[in-house]
């Protein structure tokens, strides 16, 4: 997502400061400032891995400024051209990326990671120059055979497409064995996501995929409990978005809430039965040996919050949203960071974070709402759109 007309939000720092690097002959700003000690070092030993980057398509349409490479997947570059950056995006994502992304006081003390965009591919070249102007270093690739020669792991970013571009641009490097995030939708339907995740497994390519609020602070927090045990099972989940419902929106957002529900109940849905009206629905998604959880797609709230959870436990309700002490911009920076660090750990450790069934499962959810809203809430059962 993008930072415009975000609210103003208390600053977490006593100043704001951004340093020009020793790459400053470019304009480079790294994770460093000149006053303060950096907030991470390099890997002692080992050479960055290096990082190949894919910008998807919607409906074969650029994504020249794709949310999800331009933000999510600048963790992996230590420098970037803020100056340049800033004139490429929306005031509100220069913004966000000066007060938090960029800041080196808001390094978590864990940045920068070992890695470097090597090259990015786009299919209209000219994302790609841009790219690499607003990072310094990166390369432009003029196919992703070209890229997947000269890189330890892809990441494929899709901001608002589809999926159905997805097995063509991940397929070369899974082929190659590289780890490779795929973003959501990973798969246009259940078919095109079980395609991608047997060609994965066929290749013996670590893959992984997942919406970001799979990573928020507050997702972090309530699977701590439900592991502890302390407060009792997981009884069900209300999953909240605040956007606005519509039948195309449902197809590519209504993931976001699809994953939260998935990632605290875990695998096994049995039916999905969704209603809409005017511009909000209500999913209900059942388990055969378990409560149902919900989700609300365009749940209206007072104040900017995007998403709201409810985890009702046995002994306690655990509600929480993106922000980390009402901070949604420091949220969404801590989120945006996690998912990068959990695909850098699967890209060094080979180990996949994601049960493939979760992940198949998400692109079901969808199709089965889908359905049982032209079929007027009928309960559809996942077998129906997974054969």
């Amino acid at each position: 997502m993008t930072a415009d007309d975000r609210p103003e939000s208390e600053s977490l720092l006593s100043r704001r400061q951004v340093l020009t690097a020793s790459a400053a002959a470019l304009g480079a700003v790294s994770f460093a400032t000149a006053d303060d000690k950096p907030a991470a070092p390099a890997a002692a030993s080992g050479k960055p891995l290096r990082i190949g980057v894919i910008s998807a398509t919607i409906r074969g349409k650029p994504q020249p400024r794709n949310g999800h490479t331009w933000h999510f997947a600048s963790y992996f570059h230590p420098t970037i051209d803020l100056d340049a950056f800033c004139k490429f995006v929306d005031p509100g994502s220069a913004k966000f990326f000066k007060d938090y992304v960029r800041n080196p006081k808001m390094q978590f003390d864990l940045l920068p990671f070992n890695t470097v965009i090597d090259c990015y591919y786009d299919p209209v070249p000219q994302g790609a120059i841009d790219f690499a102007k607003a990072f310094p270093g990166v390369e432009v690739v003029k196919s992703v055979e070209e890229m997947v020669q000269r890189v330890d792991a892809i990441w494929l970013g899709d901001a608002s497409g589809y999926g159905d571009d997805h097995y063509d641009l991940c397929a070369p490097g899974l082929e190659k064995g590289l780890p490779t995030f795929c973003d959501k939708p990973i798969g246009e339907t259940p078919q095109g996501t079980k395609k991608i995740l047997d060609f994965a497994e066929k290749h013996k390519a670590p893959i992984m995929s997942s919406s970001l609020f799979r990573h928020e602070w507050g997702t972090e927090a309530a699977l701590r409990m439900r592991d502890s045990g302390t407060f009792g099972k997981i009884h069900y989940v209300v999953a909240s978005l605040q956007s606005g419902y519509s039948h195309d929106a449902w197809m590519v957002y209504g993931q976001h809430p699809a994953w939260m529900v998935m990632t605290l109940m875990g695998a096994g849905v049995e039916a999905v039965s969704l209603y809409a009206r005017e511009n909000a629905c209500h999913a209900l998604v059942t388990w055969p040996d378990r409560m149902p959880a919900e989700i609300w797609y365009g749940r209206p709230s007072e104040t900017f919050l995007y998403n709201h959870t409810e985890v009702h436990f046995e002994k306690k309700k655990f509600e929480y949203t993106p922000a980390i002490e009402g901070d949604f911009w420091y949220g969404h920076h801590y989120e945006m960071f996690r998912m990068a660090a959990t695909f850098l750990e699967m890209a060094k450790t080979k180990v996949e974070p994601v049960p493939h069934q979760e992940i198949l499962e998400v692109t079901a959810i969808i199709h089965a709402g889908r359905k049982s809203r032209l079929e007027k809430g009928r309960l559809v059962e996942l077998a129906e759109v997974m054969s």
